[in-house]
């Protein structure tokens, strides 16, 4: 027999399921989903007070009116880039943030 012959045997292998229940993993989803929640409350805080100083000229000083005329659009291009991750977020692991 040449060294290259190959040998044919019956080999019994199991199917394989894979398990992909981690214990972390719930924890981490909590955990990311609250962070996105505060996140999103903390911008929305910050657009409610932007809007809130440039609409009603007595309601704040001139340095916060001067802030939010500056930051308003940073404000919501933070707010729909949260909302986009936070959406994608719940579709891909198909979680509710609890509200």
């Amino acid at each position: 027999m040449s060294p290259l012959t190959a040998v044919l045997t019956d080999v019994d292998i199991p199917e394989v399921e894979p398990d992909f229940s981690a214990p972390f993993f719930q924890g981490f989803q909590v955990v990311v989903s609250y962070i996105l929640a505060g996140a999103m409350l903390v911008v929305l805080v910050m657009l409610i007070i932007a809007g809130a100083a440039l609409a009603f000229r007595g309601l704040a000083p001139d340095r916060v009116r001067s802030w939010a005329g500056d930051n308003i659009l940073w404000i919501f291009i933070a707010a729909a880039i949260l909302g986009a991750v936070s959406g994608i977020f719940a579709w891909f692991v198909n979680f509710d943030f609890g509200f």
